[in-house]
């Protein structure tokens, strides 16, 4: 038996690509180790901004640390970070057995001397919900985005491919399915000459042991209508969209190439409004883009407020080499400024984000457990995603009773800007 770990650094789309790589393992040739020492360590890592590179690059030497204790025979990287800096990186971790990309797991399963995968099926560790990740790569060229030429262009999985993903998943006890992609609403395009997220949400649906599916990672561009019937009639799709619109002001939005103006997305949002009533919105912006003025900060300011998104993230502007953004504009907006704007955004959305958990309290909403702590059960409603949103803190009925990932009724009894508290019924 051949011992192996994987760490895996970033998104969930990364996790996703890891449990893809473990699950076309042989079982009766690896074993999935927790501890040392191990045959083969392997690192997933990501490459999209400064932060998450330097976090990727310290887990790899942490990995060499490793090798030359004796806990790593051999030592692997793969993932965005790798497929970024191809050229440079062996140069500088020579103590790294093997690079490999992030659009082909198969070379990772040869080094591995397991067979190649169409890698539809997943190897999880529990619980009631899981990513499911609807398709590669991005035909958006948004200014500042270096996805595109670490993922390469838009590939979607197929819609039968993901059905029996799914089915798979559930039979494994998943209940919640979260759809993701660098842009979900292109699914299909490539395939079948049309928008077909909505399509998929109808096929996922028809799986009997599938409750919720929610939606990640929405480009506002010409958002399609089916999917915003889906999200109103079909009772599985929850009513809760992730669409990232990273500002508001046309300067900064043109600069950004984001292919749509501030009409547009006002418009855009009025939409989601009334086309889906109660919907819950979760969105990201960026500070300190080039062109973003005092002026410019101030309309997102603005717009935030009268939005009033339920949930809501923000991080500063980093210039990324390769993107048409470092080569053409000047990130001339000073460190301290963009932290002083980031701090005032978040404390703005703060505030909207507890006025919105306060208007639930004394209500009563169906949760699934996510986790049993000695506090209480971990608990998220339709209205929280995991990861990114805050979490329900459950009281239960009975101490010893709750199973992960199966759905209660509460009552809503408390809140904070993030978080919730709740008793069972």
């Amino acid at each position: 038996m051949k011992r192996i770990k994987v760490i895996t650094l970033g998104c969930s789309k990364n996790s996703v690509d890891t449990e893809h790589l473990l699950a076309a393992l042989p079982p009766a040739e690896f074993e999935l180790a927790e501890g040392w020492p191990v045959d083969y360590l392997l690192y997933n890592t990501c490459g999209f901004i400064g932060d998450a590179k330097e976090e990727s690059i310290a887990a790899v030497f942490e990995g060499v640390e490793a090798k030359k204790r004796g806990d790593a025979a051999r030592l692997g990287v793969f993932g965005c970070l790798s497929q970024r800096y191809a050229s440079s990186l062996p140069e500088l971790i020579p103590e790294v057995d093997a690079w490999f990309g992030a659009r082909d797991m198969n070379p990772v399963l040869a080094w591995l001397g397991a067979p190649p995968s169409r890698f539809v099926s997943r190897r999880r560790e529990g619980g009631g919900y899981a990513y499911l990740k609807i398709s590669e790569g991005c035909d958006r060229r948004c200014s500042y985005c270096a996805i595109p030429g670490i993922r390469g262009a838009h590939r979607s999985v197929p819609v039968d491919d993901l059905v029996k993903e799914a089915a798979s998943l559930a039979s494994e006890g998943v209940s919640e399915l979260i759809l993701i992609a660098q842009d979900t609403t292109w699914y299909g395009l490539d395939l079948y000459g049309k928008r077909s997220l909505g399509r998929l949400l109808g096929e996922l649906s028809a799986i009997p042991q599938i409750r919720r599916l929610r939606i990640h990672y929405s480009y506002p561009a010409s958002f399609p209508d089916d999917v915003l019937e889906q999200m109103r009639d079909n009772p599985k799709v929850c009513k809760y969209l992730d669409i990232p619109l990273q500002h508001i002001s046309d300067p900064v939005l043109r600069n950004m190439h984001r292919g749509i103006d501030s009409r547009g997305t006002r418009e855009l949002i009025a939409r989601l409004r009334a086309t889906v009533p109660g919907v819950v919105l979760r969105t990201t912006m960026i500070v300190g883009h080039p062109g973003e003025g005092e002026a410019e900060f101030r309309e997102l300011m603005d717009f935030v407020e009268e939005a009033r998104f339920e949930r809501l993230g923000a991080f500063k502007y980093s210039e990324e080499e390769g993107t048409w953004g470092a080569e053409h504009l000047a990130d001339d907006v000073p460190e301290e400024v963009k932290q002083e704007r980031l701090d005032a955004l978040m404390s703005l959305q703060a505030g909207i984000s507890a006025g919105f958990n306060k208007s639930r309290v004394g209500k009563v909403e169906n949760v699934i457990i996510d986790a049993v702590s000695p506090s209480g059960l971990v608990c998220r409603s339709a209205f929280e995603s995991p990861e990114v949103d805050g979490e329900i803190l459950v009281k239960p009925k009975r101490a010893g009773a709750a199973r992960i990932g199966s759905y209660i009724d509460v009552r809503i009894d408390g809140f904070d800007e993030y978080d919730l508290s709740a008793v069972e019924l």
